[in-house]
């Protein structure tokens, strides 16, 4: 595939020129030889205390231009296996979360349907229900990796069935996940009662509150992590208050003990392999991110996703190699 759309080359063009994209690529709504877009859905109020997630993908945005595109963690220049645009944001309607989910499953309709891999930027929690749709009409029920303080699995809250805390049981009452494949990580914080994490177990997510991530060490959580997911197509869902509040102060219900921006990356490199076809990254609130603290950890956070699929696009391309080699002979 023709390897088109990249980031602006910085030593060319300082960082702060032109039009805020993420990490400076091409601002483009086309499948065409494309293997991942960008896409922000600042929809924010499903949200139960701060509102002002509407303003994530653009906060986001901005920091990222400081990515650069080698991760010496994971020895790959992404952009050596990959093409991918910004494709902007969907245009969701404030205040009106069923019409909002509309127009996120319509605008990933004509992305997933080309095997282009959406990492969407929030915007509150509750976007996940949409995007889990629109991956679900294309490749049926799907394995979640879920990070975040909360398991999201309520029923209601203030009698409403959509918001950024049910977005995972409604997930699972419309059938969009494969719960033999399901895993939340880092459940943390004050409960309104024992059922609370007790209902996500019930449904079949394998739960894994912080405390006992802590008790197992970040290796350990991964090697689970990685057998509960399995072989098939996966979402990973990344809700940035899975950070503790000093590493990611802005975000709408912050719980504190929560990871460290180190184990967060961590644990993300540690899914190299496995089978993602969509990511999101959710709750940034720019309003209570002093410093661009927040940005900065989400903006590397959905770096680390980029290169997760570099790394399986490299892999397939040696693959390719060596099965060519082995008819040679």
């Amino acid at each position: 595939m023709t390897k088109k759309y990249q980031p602006a080359n910085s030593f060319e063009s300082p960082r702060f020129c032109g039009v805020r994209t993420f990490m400076r690529l091409p601002y483009v709504q086309t499948t065409d030889n494309v293997d991942f877009v960008i896409a922000g859905a600042p929809f924010d109020t499903g949200a139960s205390f701060r509102v002002g997630a509407r303003f994530g993908p653009g906060a986001v945005r901005d920091f990222s231009i400081l990515l650069r595109p080698y991760n010496p963690e994971q020895k790959i220049n992404v952009y050596d296996y990959l093409s991918g645009v910004d494709y902007g944001d969907f245009p969701v309607v404030p205040g009106f979360i069923e019409e909002s989910y509309k127009k996120i499953e319509e605008g990933l309709a004509p992305v997933l349907e080309k095997g282009v891999v959406p990492i969407t930027i929030g915007g509150d929690h509750s976007i996940t229900l949409a995007e889990l749709r629109a991956v679900a009409k294309k490749y049926g029920p799907v394995g979640l990796v879920h990070f975040d303080a909360h398991s999201d699995t309520w029923d209601s809250y203030f009698n409403q069935k959509y918001n950024h805390g049910t977005s995972f049981r409604r997930a699972y009452e419309e059938g969009l996940l494969d719960m033999n494949r399901c895993i939340q990580v880092g459940m943390r914080g004050g409960l309104y009662e024992p059922a609370d994490l007790d209902d996500a177990r019930q449904m079949g997510f394998d739960v894994v509150p912080m405390s006992e991530v802590q008790a197992m060490g970040i290796p350990t959580v991964i090697e689970r992590i990685r057998r509960r997911a399995g072989d098939g197509p996966l979402f990973l869902s990344f809700d940035i208050d899975f950070l503790d509040p000093s590493f990611a102060p802005g975000t709408g219900t912050p719980e504190v003990a929560g990871a460290t921006s180190t184990e967060a990356l961590q644990l993300v490199r540690g899914l190299e392999g496995l089978n993602f076809v969509a990511f999101d990254l959710v709750e940034v609130l720019p309003s209570f991110d002093h410093g661009q603290v927040t940005a900065n950890i989400a903006s590397n956070v959905i770096f680390e996703f980029i290169t997760l699929l570099a790394m399986q696009k490299k892999k397939k391309e040696e693959a390719l190699v060596h099965a060519s080699h082995t008819e040679n002979y």
